[in-house]
């Protein structure tokens, strides 16, 4: 899902897509032209960090989001507080097909439009 959620970010925002970290080649940021700020990142990190009893790696995207709706949103399955930054303002999302692509996308807009 990862490869979808990056087509549909350079789809529909001119943004700048980053690499910053050469010891984490993988993590990709999307920050705003204008401004330089963060909107997205995507990483792939062990599921035991993200406190879940499984093997392996996942990939993830850490969005901003309306502190407000941040406690209704970790109730969702696959939504998880802010791996690495501010858990009042930002969330990790699971890009493993545990939430849909459609509501992703609504939670990448939503990002950018709080990020401007």
């Amino acid at each position: 899902m990862r490869e979808e959620i990056e087509k549909y970010i350079k789809e529909n925002y001119d943004v700048l897509k980053e690499h910053p970290w050469k010891e984490y080649p993988n993590y990709t940021t999307f920050k705003h032209k204008n401004n330089k700020k963060w909107f997205a990142l995507i990483m792939d990190i062990p599921f035991e960090k993200l406190k879940i009893n499984k093997d392996g790696i996942v990939n993830v995207i850490n969005l901003k989001n309306i502190p407000e709706m941040i406690g209704g949103l970790r109730k969702e399955e696959g939504i998880l507080p802010a791996y690495h930054m501010n858990k009042e303002h930002w969330i990790t999302v699971l890009l493993d097909g545990t939430v849909l692509k459609e509501k992703i996308c609504e939670l990448i807009d939503l990002s950018y439009d709080l990020t401007k």
